[in-house]
């Protein structure tokens, strides 16, 4: 490989590099992980019927 691709290589990393590291910031500013329980909010809710069903569900995948 010659410089030059070696030099468009390197940017195009930093470059793809830089945007998700602004996009994780801007998650970390706006909130997005602040919600701990939100993937919990529908167990917590269910009944133990509903529960039951969910886990036959799965094992009959």
């Amino acid at each position: 490989m010659n410089a030059t691709m070696v030099a468009v290589m390197l940017a195009t990393s930093i470059v793809i590099g830089l945007i998700g590291l602004i996009a994780f910031l801007w998650g970390l500013k706006n909130g997005q992980f602040d919600d701990e329980k939100k993937m919990m909010q529908g167990v917590l809710f269910d009944s133990e019927e509903d529960l039951r069903h969910t886990i036959h569900q799965k094992i009959k995948e």
